[in-house]
């Protein structure tokens, strides 16, 4: 029994949709406690100062994370350590040494770094969360400097994570993100009760140090668990600096906009913070599902079919991943916006998360809703560059898209505050009149918008860098723009029926309110892509016959904490 289970995370997958959907698989399983993580916070603080204080602690190791630890990254590694390691002695020694040399010049740059910004952050605190003051600052600054551990252990996690991928024990490392959130979730039900709001980032530490240990045993089979070392191959780590620095600046420029939009968030009311996070976190849980499944999935065949030269399958690669992309995101986007409050009532509705809470949390969440296919495409045209060798012009795009988000977010908030026609209109659309604090959505939209000029910069950038693509898609767009249309009328019609049968005071009636809604909006939905003789159901149903279960996991490298 156990060595069949065992053979089920080892096998080879048999294409991209069998591959991606046990990503997503994952992507699900670990979303769920993440979903769980968040509704024990909402429960126990609500949109409070102790979990805005939380939140923007994350920020200055989250961008150091980013910033150094894709030095270790599984997609710079991977290549490099599969070129060293075989059965000849002494390239096997050749990896040693390689691993050895990047491991201890991570080690000493990351620790170096964190120990700079320990003594920095009293001084950074004025940047990244001008509003807060006294107590609040304080508990700021030692919940950063706490939680500056975890961006190692996360990056010598990256490092063995990649040795753990190389030698296809994939399950391991795809259990990470799932013992991080445990970690987490320990911190709030056991740690904070005894060390208070340190308790939380005890937690985050928790979930780190575990995310690093479950890798140790397959490393170590290995033998290749890498050690301290004076015997440094700079010209090996300079090679991997190199090729890893564009996708550093890129992920840097990603987490520089957060660290704005936390700034500007402190200054709003006090939740702030805590309604923008959440309601990300939310809408990140599609992201995760499609456009991280689909891009991670596609990007090993897209980077060996373009080394081989064979561009014409290297585009379709890219148009079946848009293609399904699409197909997914519409009817979420759909189902998002009518069930907003449903969802945000489901997942984060108890305790001290009070319903004006709700009502925050559910508009931010709609307007960030509008951008998931972009934020999902954004990823795929970006791996695509990747493995084309080409990551000038995705940093370029996303350097300026950030900026883009940066400037809008500030014009937002000013023209929501001084223009009463603009506030009064987004108000009365996202059903806010009446609640105090309503001035954070800007940010939700300046972000939706940058991410939507992003993908259409990064869309032509492409085509005009290899071929059209538009045309590929245009008919699934339309019917899956079609079919979501039809699925929300529906839904948001059968929201006022079982408005009349369920207790909408309770968790359950709530729940079952948007669920058979949103079942019998689906239900339409798929008969009008029956009707429509939709390509991509019949491809969902094949891809299922083929039991994509037994596929091999291929794990995402980790861009925050």
């Amino acid at each position: 029994m156990v060595d069949k289970v065992l053979k089920i995370f080892n096998k080879e997958y048999s294409g991209l949709h069998e591959a991606a959907y046990l990503l997503g698989a994952f992507a699900i399983f670990s979303q769920i406690l993440a979903l769980f993580r968040d509704r024990l916070l909402a429960h126990f603080f609500g949109a409070s100062q102790t979990l805005d204080i939380y939140y923007a602690s994350f920020r200055i190791p989250d961008f150091i994370f980013v910033s150094i630890a894709s030095l270790v990254a599984a997609t710079v590694l991977i290549p490099f350590l599969i070129d060293r390691i075989n059965q000849n002695g002494e390239e096997k020694e050749k990896a040693h040494i390689f691993l050895n040399s990047i491991f201890t010049t991570f080690a000493i740059i990351i620790t170096s770094v964190s120990v700079l910004v320990f003594f920095l952050i009293p001084w950074l605190a004025q940047f990244i969360a001008p509003g807060f003051s006294g107590a609040a600052k304080d508990n700021f600054i030692t919940l950063s400097r706490i939680m500056l551990i975890s961006p190692i252990l996360f990056g010598v996690s990256n490092l063995l994570g990649s040795i753990v991928q190389t030698f296809r024990r994939f399950f391991l490392f795809a259990m990470g993100p799932v013992l991080y959130n445990i970690g987490i979730i320990v911190g709030v039900i056991f740690f904070y009760p005894i060390w208070g709001i340190y308790g939380l980032a005890y937690g985050v530490l928790l979930g780190a140090l575990m995310h690093l240990l479950i890798q140790l045993p397959a490393v170590i089979h290995s033998g290749f668990l890498p050690k301290f070392s004076l015997n440094i191959d700079f010209s090996e780590v300079k090679k991997v600096a190199i090729l890893s620095l564009p996708r550093t600046l890129t992920l840097s420029s990603s987490h520089l906009v957060l660290i704005f939009i936390v700034a500007m968030a402190s200054l709003i009311n006090e939740g702030s913070i805590t309604i923008f996070n959440l309601s990300f976190n939310l809408q990140s849980v599609p992201l995760s599902i499609i456009g991280v499944s689909y891009s991670v999935a596609a990007f090993p065949n897209l980077s060996r079919l373009f080394s081989a030269g064979n561009i014409d399958k290297f585009i379709e690669q890219i148009i079946t991943a848009t293609r399904h992309i699409i197909f997914w995101s519409f009817p979420i986007v759909s189902l998002f916006i009518v069930l907003r409050a449903q969802i945000v009532r489901t997942v984060l509705g108890s305790g001290e998360f009070s319903w004006t809470d709700t009502r925050l949390a559910a508009a931010t969440l709609a307007v960030f809703s509008i951008s998931i296919i972009a934020q999902s495409l954004i990823l795929i045209f970006i791996r695509g560059y990747y493995a084309a060798n080409n990551t000038k012009k995705p940093l370029i795009i996303n350097v300026l898209s950030s900026v883009l988000i940066v400037v809008l977010a500030y014009s937002f908030i000013k023209l929501f505050n001084f223009y009463d026609p603009f506030k009064y209109f987004m108000e009365s659309l996202l059903r806010i009149e009446d609640v105090e604090g309503s001035t954070i959505v800007m940010l939700a939209l300046a972000y939706s918008i940058g991410s939507i000029v992003n993908v259409i910069w990064l869309w032509r950038s492409f085509q005009d860098d290899f071929k059209k693509i538009t045309s590929s898609v245009k008919k699934v767009a339309f019917h899956s723009f079609s079919a979501s249309v039809i699925m929300g009328f529906v839904a948001y019609q059968f929201l006022g029926v079982f408005d009349d049968l369920f207790d909408l005071n309770t968790f359950w009636g709530i729940f079952l309110q948007g669920a058979f809604s949103g079942l019998i909006g689906i239900l339409f939905g798929i008969i009008i892509l029956k009707l429509l003789k939709n390509k991509e159901i019949k491809v969902i149903e094949e891809t299922l016959h083929k039991k994509f279960w037994k596929a091999k996991v291929l794990a995402p490298d980790k861009e925050g904490l």
